[in-house]
């Protein structure tokens, strides 16, 4: 198990590295000068170049990477140029929103997803099975940010049962429950369609392995051949999934943060782009990637507890 972990950190070292040098590059392109943005639109030329030569922005390309490089480095992000505080301050105050947004998304629509898969495959053909399949395609199709406005429109607006703006308290307290419904929703329905459809045809394809056979044979019920013998197997390419989609959500959680006011890493992205502040940009950029290896080191993980064949 600790090989499995050393060597995937191991890979996970030039995606990282990757991911510095793609988001540095792109936020040169964003038009806006850091320069002007901390000065101010009306200080005189003077100010600005002399910021822009504190700053490094004078250098050429190549010689502020490294410079970014050698700072990240040492654990140092910079400082936000619209708030003047520490981006690694900013990043840990906006984390736990997201992480509470995710588990909240998570803990729901992975299991409801997994059964109605399941019960799909064991109802082949049947009603229930193209019910399943038609919700499924519904979720894949429709986008984050539509549904999310549906359920603004139908819960917040019309019945007004929940809120839509803004985070409440602690997830175990009435009102943090209240106000991360709506936005664990909106991401949970895109999230059940392709679990269901992955499950579905899983585990269509291990009922008909030699071992389901011969369980059957056995005289054992439909529901114990299928859920002892054959849902263990029939998980491995699901948790594959899970793993892409979970980070995935990250990027659903930008738009879903921003419609909902939702105070978390996805938002403070979009905010750090829109007011130029490239600093947060880039931290934020960073902590994605961060975690996005960390939910496919997770996955590799589960893929030893689920079929140990894959530590030989």
């Amino acid at each position: 198990m600790i090989a499995v972990i050393l060597r995937r950190l191991g890979l996970s070292i030039p995606v990282l590295f990757g991911v510095l040098v793609f988001g540095f590059l792109l936020l040169q392109m964003v038009p806006g000068d850091p320069a002007i943005v901390l000065a101010g639109p009306t200080a005189p030329p003077d100010v600005v170049e002399e910021i822009r030569r504190s700053m490094g922005l004078d250098q050429p390309l190549l010689v502020q990477f490294w410079m970014y490089l050698e700072r990240v480095l040492v654990g140092d992000l910079g400082r936000s140029m619209i708030s003047n505080k520490p981006v690694i301050e900013e990043l840990l105050t906006a984390i736990v929103p997201t992480i509470e947004l995710m588990f909240a998304c998570l803990i729901w629509s992975i299991p409801l997803g997994i059964a109605m898969g399941t019960v799909a495959a064991m109802r082949r053909g049947s009603l229930v099975d193209r019910a399943v399949m038609a919700l499924s395609v519904a979720g894949i199709s429709l986008p984050v940010f539509f549904i999310s406005l549906i359920l603004i429109q139908a819960f917040g607006v019309s019945l007004r049962l929940f809120p839509f703006v803004g985070r409440g308290g602690p997830l175990w307290t009435l009102d943090g429950l209240s106000h991360i419904f709506l936005p664990a929703l909106s991401l949970g329905m895109v999230f059940i369609g392709p679990v269901a459809r992955m499950t579905r045809s899983s585990v269509l394809e291990v009922l008909e392995l030699d071992h389901v056979r011969t369980a059957r044979a056995k005289g054992l019920p439909e529901r114990t051949v299928v859920f002892r013998h054959g849902l263990r197997n029939a998980l491995i390419p699901v948790v594959t999934l899970v793993g892409l989609q979970t980070g995935y959500l990250l990027g659903g959680a930008v738009v879903t943060e921003t419609i909902y006011s939702w105070p978390g890493i996805g938002r403070l992205a979009v905010g750090g782009i829109l007011s130029s502040d490239f600093t947060i940009a880039q931290g934020c950029i960073l902590a994605m990637a961060v975690t996005f290896i960390a939910i496919n080191l997770i996955v590799d993980l589960l893929y030893s507890v689920l079929d140990p064949r894959v530590n030989r």
